[in-house]
């Protein structure tokens, strides 16, 4: 039996239509949500564009300020008083033109970042102002007597004797003298400026182009005139009643052998006296320091120093007394061993300098032949040394078997006619090269004072002179002491008790480790390195 199978129909509902999307009705857009920020992004934009604008007014004011400060230089060179003047008041008349650029742009002072570098401006310009100050007051001291100084033609400064020159010269000093307390004002101010620039925050370089190292040379430059005018002024307004005006001064020139080390920087060989007559140096007496030492009516006991190092000697010589590394207390011992010789006369004080003051002189006057020896700056082979060191170790150390001649004299001599040779000829030749040489000379301690007058010798102390031992807190007032920083004073001094003149080719290097502990504790670890590449020699 077949089984029927029968179709079964699955009832299904009809299909439901699409839901159709629900679609909300569109704002149109509306360009107004952009105005406000775009206005006030586009009214920023022009407001620094306002203020930028003056910058090309700024640059071509600076270029200018630029050309007439190298045009005042270069005359100034030249010595021509007239250029000079009327460079100088272009140069103002140039710095205020671009003060008042500049003025457009000081709004700036006030955006983030940008700001610093437009006070920057201010302060160089401030300082531009004070430097012309000080120039100003210079050329109003120096102009009554431009033509002595040979700053103008027909000068009777270049026509006159060496002697004339230099009396004109203390003369021109103190006629300078009255405006130097204004120039230093000036000059201090502009030190303040410039000291307020902060080289720091500028580029190390711009492609190829170095900026902030150049900046800081700059900046150190102008610091280190100012700091040393300011040092200086004390000096200069003694420097011409040093120089016997208007009354004569008597001095002791002593000559310290830096190849064989003391305490104040050689052993004292020589010594020259010289009395200054308005300027004019005249040498009354030079000789040989054993003479001296012979002319004492008495002996003085020797120091300790001298006792533990100095063997089989036991009495204090002049030679010896310099046995402090403060060159006034050594002068105040050699003074008190000074007293006791016959025939002296009354001193105002005393210079010393050494065999690297006579070579960079010599490299600047040329040769000078004394007691039929030349000295001169260039090196003998038969020391590796300049010839006039040669000369002097030899004419006064080497042992000979018969008696020197003309030896008492030969440093007085030979100083003096440095001295006539100095001033014998028109100041562009010598002057400017000898100024500089004496400035670094002083500053490297070739040369100290120590003078009686109490205003004289504070002179000479505040411009780093006079050879004194300072402590922390003195070398914080003489140098630029700037507010949370201290300051690490560190004197080393070398003295060599025996007579061999070892120093002549002894060479040092000193190395100086400092660390900090975590309890803030400083240490400090000094070392020395002695060398000594050549044989012993007579």
């Amino acid at each position: 039996m077949a089984a029927v199978l029968s179709k079964i129909e699955l009832d299904t509902a009809p299909s439901p239509k699409p839901m159709e999307p629900i679609i909300k009705a569109r704002r149109p857009f509306s360009w107004k949500v952009m105005l406000l920020p775009l206005g006030i992004v586009v009214v920023l934009i022009a407001i620094v564009m306002i203020l930028l604008l003056p910058l090309r007014g700024v640059f071509a004011r600076a270029n200018d300020v630029a050309r007439s400060g190298r045009a005042a230089a270069s005359a100034l060179k030249a010595q021509d008083l007239a250029g000079t003047k009327s460079a100088l008041a272009d140069t103002r008349k140039n710095l205020s033109q671009l003060s008042d650029e500049y003025n457009k742009i000081k709004p700036l002072r006030f955006v983030p970042l940008f700001g610093s570098y437009v006070d920057d401006g201010v302060h160089a310009i401030a300082a531009g102002f004070a430097g012309l100050d000080a120039a100003d007051k210079a050329m109003e001291a120096i102009e009554p007597n431009a033509d002595l100084l040979g700053l103008k033609g027909g000068s009777k400064f270049v026509m006159g004797s060496a002697d004339e020159r230099i009396q004109t010269a203390v003369k021109t000093m103190t006629a300078l003298t009255p405006k130097i307390n204004e120039m230093a004002t000036s000059v201090d101010t502009l030190r303040k400026e410039i000291d307020q620039i902060n080289v720091n925050h500028y580029p190390k370089s711009i492609g190829k182009i170095v900026i902030r190292d150049t900046l800081v040379s700059y900046k150190e430059i102008i610091d280190n005139a100012a700091n040393l005018f300011v040092n200086a002024q004390p000096l200069l307004i003694n420097l011409p009643k040093m120089l016997g005006e208007p009354l004569s001064r008597r001095y002791l020139v002593l000559f310290q052998n830096d190849k064989e080390l003391r305490a104040t920087g050689g052993f004292i060989t020589a010594y020259a006296q010289f009395r200054f007559e308005r300027g004019k140096a005249i040498l009354e007496r030079a000789d040989d320091i054993y003479a001296l030492d012979a002319a004492k009516r008495k002996n003085f006991p020797a120091t300790p120093e001298i006792l533990k190092f100095h063997k089989n000697v036991y009495n204090l010589n002049l030679r010896d007394s310099n046995v402090s590394p403060d060159f006034k207390l050594s002068m105040q011992k050699f003074e008190e061993l000074y007293a006791s010789v016959g025939d002296k006369e009354g001193i105002d004080g005393i210079f010393a300098m050494d065999t690297h003051v006579l070579v960079e002189a010599l490299k600047i006057l040329g040769p000078e032949t004394i007691s039929g020896r030349v000295f001169s700056a260039e090196t003998d082979k038969r020391c590796d040394c300049p010839r006039a060191v040669y000369e002097l170790e030899d004419y006064s150390t080497r042992p000979v078997n018969y008696v020197r001649t003309a030896r008492k004299d030969i440093i007085g001599v030979l100083m003096q006619s440095l001295l006539h040779k100095a001033l014998g000829v028109s100041p562009s030749k010598y002057w400017g090269p000898l100024f500089q040489m004496l400035l670094t000379e002083i500053n490297q301690k070739h040369m100290l004072a120590y003078l009686h007058d109490g205003a004289a010798q504070k002179a000479v102390e505040s411009f780093n002179m006079a050879g004194r031992i300072m402590t922390a807190s003195d070398s914080a007032t003489l140098f630029a002491y700037e507010e949370g920083k201290g300051w690490d004073y560190l004197h080393m001094n070398n003295s060599n008790m025996a007579g061999a003149k070892s120093n002549m080719f002894v060479s040092e290097k000193v190395t100086k480790d400092t660390t900090i502990g975590s309890d803030g504790t400083i240490t400090t670890k000094l070392t020395v390195d002695y060398k000594n590449p050549y044989p012993g020699s007579d």
